[in-house]
């Protein structure tokens, strides 16, 4: 299937310091720490992680993390109970910006 995602590409993500090292590894080092054991469980952050990836669509974060949430026990269901949570936040978060359409409407109508 051809697509403008091509999965091999997500196993060279670690190469992205090749065009500029100092970020990358600023970056890594940050990431590494956002995802350590925490307040919450590498667990969790895998479930918000696999979520915020279908709120992005991000197609290489999705696989990433699809098969993190897995390999952390995470069961079909929880996942997909992550994904509707992010769909629902993204969903409401269109639907309350249209108070500020409303607004501007009510305004030209004036």
């Amino acid at each position: 299937m051809q697509t403008y995602y091509n999965p091999e590409d997500l196993k060279k993500f670690g190469k992205i310091g090749e065009f500029q090292k100092e970020l990358a590894d600023k970056f890594f080092s940050y990431y590494g720490s956002v995802f350590a054991e925490g307040a919450l469980t590498a667990r969790e952050k895998s479930l918000i992680a696999l979520a915020v990836a279908h709120a992005v669509q991000c197609a290489y974060c999705i696989d990433a993390y699809t098969s993190d949430t897995l390999e952390k026990g995470c069961s079909e269901a929880e996942m997909m109970e992550a994904v509707h949570v992010a769909a629902a936040i993204r969903g409401g978060a269109s639907l309350v910006h249209g108070v500020q359409m409303m607004n501007k409407a009510k305004e030209l109508s004036m």
